[in-house]
């Protein structure tokens, strides 16, 4: 077997949810918390740009070195966005302009 040295630059870590009770969500995967408020948090994760809605929300635990982030209050939903999805959409727009 080839040893090979170790390169962390090429590995990414998984997005994962746990949800407890609609109460507490622990997420890993997270590159980034783009803005918050008791009514929003807005994430962006390894699969892309996450919303969570709900009543009450606060960050209760951050650690973007590890990429996690734990989200306390009542929780009423998640959405999901693709990361690429603003980048086609000012490019589609643009195309549209120059035709």
């Amino acid at each position: 077997m080839e040893d090979r040295p170790y390169d962390d630059s090429r590995r990414t870590s998984v997005h994962k949810v746990y949800l407890n009770a609609r109460k507490t969500a622990v997420l890993s995967g997270v590159k980034d918390v783009l803005s918050f408020d008791a009514k929003e948090v807005y994430l962006e994760t390894e699969q892309g740009i996450l919303l969570i809605r709900g009543d009450e929300l606060h960050v209760s635990r951050l650690s973007l070195e590890k990429g996690e982030v734990d989200v306390d209050g009542r929780i009423d939903s998640f959405v999901y966005s693709d990361r690429e999805e603003p980048q086609k959409k000012a490019s589609s727009l643009l195309g549209r302009m120059f035709q």
